[in-house]
C-alpha cells in the first residue's frame, strides 16, 4: 500500500509504546519469486493478508511479524506482549499440518496471495498448537459459536500456528480506492502538511447516517480537533455491505462537514469483533496513524447477539477499557452514547440527543437495521431524519428490489422427470419478458462443457453441483437469471448451493417430483434399462439414492400436466414472490 504522495520521514508523531524495527528485506520481489519454489509456502486467506499488510505498513506497530507462542499466551492472559508492551489482540498465522511438517526454527516460509504471488517471507520462530478454547474465552470472553470470530477460531483445530518476523519486499498492490489508501507514515505527513495537530479518529464498518454525522461533528467540536473518518475495508462482519458501497456513502457525506475540517482514509484491517479488547486495538492503530483522540461508542466493535439473544459485551465496556489505558496509549478517549432523533412535541422539527436522556419514548424515532433493509428492498423512502438523500441513493443501488436483482431457479429431480424441458420452456418465457439476461445451465450441457472429466461417484457429483452453483452465483451476483437443471440428488449439496446464492440474490428450488415409474417409462436414453442390467453403477433412483428436498419452494409433477402449464405455475410463483415485474 503506497501513499498518494511521496514518502517522507515519520516526523515527531510518536508510535505507541516503542518504534518498530523496519520491515525490510534483502530479497526483492523478483528474487523471492525465483527462490520461492524451493521453500515451503502458505497461501494467505483474506484475514491473514490484511494482517500482513497492517504489519508491513506499520499499522500494527510495534509488531514486526506474526506472534509467537510466548506473545500469544501473554496477550491472552494480560493484554500485553511478552515484553510488557500493551497489545490486546492475537495477530496469528495458521498453516496446515502438512506445511508445518516441512518447517523448523529459522526456516523461511513464503507467504502468497490467493493467486500464488509471493508477498512476504516469514522466518519461523515458533510452531505450536495453542489451546483454542482458552484463546476464545480469554480474548472474546465466550465459546459461543454465534460469535463469528469464536466460530472461525474453533474451526482451526487441525491447523498449526506459526510465528516469526516477516520480510516484505514491496508494498501491497491495490487497484481500488487508491486516493484513500494512506500508510501511517503518509497520513502523519499529510496531517503536518495541513497543519492539523489535534485529530479525532472515527472507526466504522457501516455507512454514515445522520446520527453518525451528528456524533462525529460533536466529537470534533468537543475536542477542538479535525476529524479523520477511518473506515475498515478489510474483512468485516458477515453480511456487511461491501467496501465499495460503504466508501461511496462516506464520500457522499464528507461534503456535509465544514470545509477543511474532515478527511477520509481507509484502513486495511480485518475486524475481530472483540468488543472492548478490539476497541483498545483500534486506539493503538489510530495512534500509529497520527491521531490524538478517538471516538469510542456504545458496543464498539461488538459482534451482535449471542445464542440467547443477548449482547456479548456490556454496552459501554469498550469505553471503560480504553479509559483505563488512555494515558499509556497516548491517545485520548472521546466517549459517546447512542444518539436518538427526538421530535418536538406539537412540532414537525426535532433533534438528536443521547438515548439515555429521552424522557418520552413516543417522541423518539428509530430505524432498525432490519427495517432499513426492508425499506431498501421494497423501494420505500428513507426518512430525512435518518439519513442524507445522497446516502440513501447510494444504498438503493445496492439493494435492488426483487425483480431487479439476480435470481437462480434450481430444478432437481430424477432423470426423466422433466427438469430440462421445464427449464427450456421457462428460459424462452423469461427471454420474452426481457428485463434481465437469462442463462440455461442444463445438467447434460454442463456435463459436456464444464465437467467433462468427471465421473458419477458421489465425490464427482458433488463437485459438479458445486461448479453449477458457482456459475449460477456469479450470474445471480451480476443481476442475471440462472436456470439450473441437474439431478442434484443430495440434499446437503443443494442446501450448500442455496446458502451460497442467497447471499447474492434470489434462489428458488423446484422439485420436479415425477414418480420413478413414470421417469423409467420415458427412459429415452435407455439409462434406466442399463442401470437395471447392472451396466451403470450408482444410478440415481436405482443403485444410488435420491434425497427429496424438504425446502423446495415448488413441487411439480409432469405426469399429467404439460410443460407450458407447469411453467405458467412457475411464472405465477415468481411474480407472487416479486422476482418478476407485473401483476402478482
Amino acid at each position: 500500500m503506497t501513499s498518494p504522495r511521496t514518502p517522507a520521514d515519520p516526523g515527531n508523531t510518536e508510535i505507541i509504546s516503542r518504534a518498530p524495527e523496519p520491515v525490510t528485506t534483502p530479497h526483492r520481489r523478483g528474487e523471492l519469486r525465483d527462490l520461492s519454489p524451493t521453500w515451503p509456502s502458505h497461501t494467505l486467506n483474506p484475514r491473514q493478508q490484511a494482517d500482513l499488510e497492517m504489519i508491513a505498513v506499520g499499522g500494527f506497530a510495534p509488531l514486526t511479524g506474526f506472534m509467537g507462542k510466548a506473545d500469544l499466551e501473554s496477550v491472552c492472559r494480560r493484554s500485553r506482549l511478552a515484553d510488557g508492551t500493551l497489545w490486546p489482540m492475537p495477530v496469528t498465522l495458521e498453516i496446515s499440518a502438512e506445511c508445518a511438517e516441512a518447517l523448523s526454527s529459522e526456516d523461511p516460509l513464503v507467504l502468497r496471495d490467493e493467486e500464488g504471488v509471493p508477498l512476504a517471507l516469514l522466518r519461523v520462530s515458533d510452531l505450536w498448537r495453542p489451546d483454542l478454547e482458552f484463546l476464545c474465552e480469554s480474548v472474546y470472553g465466550t465459546l459461543d459459536p454465534a460469535h463469528p470470530s469464536v466460530k472461525a477460531t474453533l474451526e482451526k483445530s487441525d491447523m498449526v500456528f506459526v510465528g516469526g518476523p516477516v520480510e516484505v519486499p514491496a508494498p501491497p498492490i491495490h487497484h481500488d480506492l487508491l486516493d484513500l489508501r494512506w500508510t501511517p507514515e503518509g497520513l502523519r505527513r499529510r496531517f503536518r502538511e495541513l497543519g492539523w495537530k489535534r485529530i479525532v479518529a472515527f472507526q466504522t464498518r457501516n455507512p454514515l447516517h445522520r446520527a453518525h454525522f451528528e456524533l462525529t461533528r460533536r466529537a470534533a467540536a468537543e475536542a477542538d480537533a479535525h476529524l479523520l473518518i477511518h473506515p475498515v475495508v478489510g474483512p468485516t462482519r458477515p453480511g456487511d455491505l461491501d467496501r465499495f458501497v460503504r466508501t461511496r456513502c462516506y464520500r457522499a457525506v464528507l461534503d456535509r462537514y465544514p470545509p477543511g475540517s474532515a478527511m477520509l482514509a481507509v484502513l486495511p484491517l480485518a475486524m475481530r469483533l472483540a468488543g472492548p479488547r478490539e476497541a483498545l486495538l483500534h486506539a493503538i492503530i489510530r495512534k500509529n496513524y497520527g491521531c490524538t483522540h478517538m471516538i469510542i461508542g456504545r458496543d464498539h466493535a461488538g459482534p451482535g447477539l449471542d445464542a440467547q439473544g443477548r449482547p456479548f459485551y456490556p454496552p459501554y465496556a469498550a469505553q471503560e477499557l480504553v479509559r483505563q489505558h488512555q494515558d499509556e496509549l497516548g491517545i485520548e478517549l472521546i466517549p459517546f452514547q447512542d444518539l436518538t432523533y427526538v421530535v418536538s412535541a406539537g412540532d414537525e422539527g426535532g433533534s438528536f440527543m443521547p438515548s439515555e436522556q429521552v424522557t418520552d419514548p413516543s417522541l423518539a424515532r428509530k430505524l432498525s437495521g432490519t427495517e432499513l433493509r426492508k425499506r431498501l428492498r421494497e423501494g420505500l423512502d428513507l426518512p430525512d431524519w435518518f439519513t442524507f438523500p445522497e446516502v440513501a441513493a447510494e444504498l438503493r443501488k445496492s439493494f435492488p428490489t426483487k425483480h431487479q436483482k439476480g435470481l437462480t431457479v434450481f430444478f432437481t429431480g430424477l432423470s426423466g422427470a422433466g427438469k430440462s424441458t421445464l427449464a427450456k420452456v421457462l428460459y424462452n418465457k423469461l427471454l420474452e419478458v426481457g428485463d434481465r439476461p437469462v442463462t440455461l445451465l442444463d445438467g447434460d450441457l454442463v456435463r459436456r462443457n464444464l465437467s467433462s472429466e468427471l465421473g458419477f461417484s458421489k465425490e464427482h457429483r458433488d463437485l459438479n453441483i458445486r461448479r453449477i452453483g458457482f456459475v449460477a452465483s456469479e450470474i445471480t451476483k451480476n443481476r442475471g437469471i440462472a436456470l439450473c437443471a441437474p439431478i442434484a440428488p443430495y440434499d446437503s449439496l443443494r442446501k450448500e448451493v442455496r446458502a451460497t446464492i442467497e447471499d447474492r440474490g434470489g434462489f428458488v428450488l423446484i422439485h420436479v417430483a415425477t414418480p420413478l415409474e413414470i421417469c423409467e417409462g420415458r427412459d429415452r436414453k435407455g439409462l434406466y434399462a442399463k442401470a437395471r442390467a447392472g451396466l451403470i453403477d450408482q444410478f440415481t433412483g436405482i443403485s444410488d439414492p435420491y434425497e427429496p428436498p424438504d425446502d423446495a419452494d415448488l413441487m411439480l409433477d409432469t405426469t399429467d400436466s404439460t410443460p407450458v402449464e407447469l411453467v405458467q405455475v412457475i411464472l405465477d410463483y415468481l411474480r407472487q414472490q416479486g422476482y418478476l415485474s407485473g401483476p402478482r
